[in-house]
């Protein structure tokens, strides 16, 4: 099996996503689209990760990208979106991407909705559970969607489109590397926020090994559904 990974800059890649689906014997294609564009097909599982840029930013590789994604989402593919990704899969299908109210940055507890408690993958974890956010824009729930966590600040945290394709606005995946790379690449962000990158860093270290725990239950219901 063949996993596509969609990057957008070079320091936010698949980072846990790619060892779960390496030891389940699944190869990762990364493709780094505003340079290397984009793949011919979406594999057997198409993964979309985050970036700094803005989901309604006109840059042409963006517009293609969406209409890429849009196919894959259409025809049943599963797909993964994370961040930036979950934006992107919501434009897809006709949701609006606006600013938030306020930057999401670090350690955030979310809630599961009604729908979220009887989803296949999220009526697996907790009611409320802390991810790892980074984002300042958010984006109303697509049609046909279902919303399966929210937060204060983010209203739809996650959805799910049919059975094969879900949205995160938080980071399951994120590593140690990429909080370091973020905080480097980003710091204009974690100025913004007030916060200091080694507090942004201990805050998240004790909380990883239970997102990587559920990036992996995600991975495997992915990779397990009908094709």
């Amino acid at each position: 099996m063949r996993a596509v990974c969609l990057k957008h800059v070079s320091f936010e890649g698949p980072g846990i996503f790619a060892k779960h689906l390496n030891g389940r014997g699944v190869t990762v294609e990364q493709y780094l689209v505003p340079y290397d564009g984009l793949p011919n097909d979406p594999g057997d599982l198409l993964i979309v990760m985050g970036g700094p840029m803005s989901a309604n930013d006109p840059d042409p590789w963006m517009a293609q990208e969406v209409a890429f994604i849009q196919a894959a989402m259409l025809a049943g593919q599963p797909v993964l979106g994370i961040c930036l990704g979950s934006q992107l899969m919501a434009k897809a299908v006709g949701a609006q991407v606006r600013p938030g109210r306020a930057l999401e940055i670090g350690m955030t507890p979310i809630r599961l909705t009604v729908d979220g408690k009887k989803d296949p993958v999220f009526g697996r974890f907790p009611d409320t559970f802390d991810v790892f956010e980074w984002h300042g824009e958010v984006f109303d729930l697509p049609a046909g969607c279902v919303a399966l966590a929210g937060s204060t600040i983010a209203p739809v945290q996650a959805f799910r489109y049919g059975s094969h394709a879900y949205g995160l606005l938080f980071h399951l995946e994120m590593e140690q590397s990429g909080i370091d790379a973020l905080c480097r690449e980003c710091s204009e962000d974690v100025a913004r926020s007030g916060l200091q990158p080694a507090a942004l860093l201990a805050q998240a270290l004790p909380h990883l090994p239970h997102l990587h725990a559920r990036a992996g239950v995600l991975i495997d219901h992915l990779l397990a559904l009908p094709r």
